[in-house]
């Protein structure tokens, strides 16, 4: 079972490998990270944008947060802009980590339904199933970037969790 802690360590996590790919993202041209490098959201930028609506879109579910707007379709084109988008990762990151230091054992016990426009209905599922699949969609996802930065000839350093988070974090 998903626990509050699990989600806080994922959180954490999360800040912390968003900050590495930007940063190694930020080594490269505007052109390289807008490059179409055959990725299923095309570049680095279209993917680190979506990256950006799916995490708003499930905030929007769990935490009532304002929904993107637009659909999955448009979600790579979502934030034009590197700077603003980069500023705006940062921003996300921090509200997630103080959702999840805020996060109740029992939330994680209910269920949560809501209109999927992915399959065009209604849908119900656990919130452990779906915090578990958010925080697979940003490892997913996190993976692809960093494939295609390595391509490029950037840099993240280390990405394994037991290796890179304070011991703290591990309680």
């Amino acid at each position: 079972m998903v626990t509050v802690e699990w989600v806080r360590l994922m959180a954490a996590y999360n800040t912390e490998m968003n900050g590495r790919l930007y940063a190694a993202a930020s080594t490269l041209t505007e052109g390289q990270r807008r490059e179409d490098r055959g990725a299923f959201f095309g570049s680095v930028h279209g993917t680190l944008s979506h990256l950006m609506w799916g995490d708003a879109i499930w905030m929007s579910r769990f935490a009532g947060w304002p929904a993107p707007g637009c659909g999955i379709k448009d979600s790579p084109a979502l934030h034009p802009d590197w700077a603003l988008m980069h500023a705006a990762r940062r921003d996300l990151d921090a509200r997630i980590e103080a959702w999840a230091e805020a996060l109740e054992p029992a939330w994680l016990e209910g269920s949560l339904g809501w209109f999927s426009g992915a399959m065009g209905r209604e849908i119900s599922r656990p919130r452990w199933v779906l915090v578990t699949h958010f925080v697979n969609h940003q490892t997913h996802h996190r993976g692809q970037v960093h494939a295609l930065l390595t391509g490029l000839g950037a840099r993240t350093g280390d990405t394994d969790l037991p290796f890179i988070l304070p011991e703290t974090s591990f309680g």
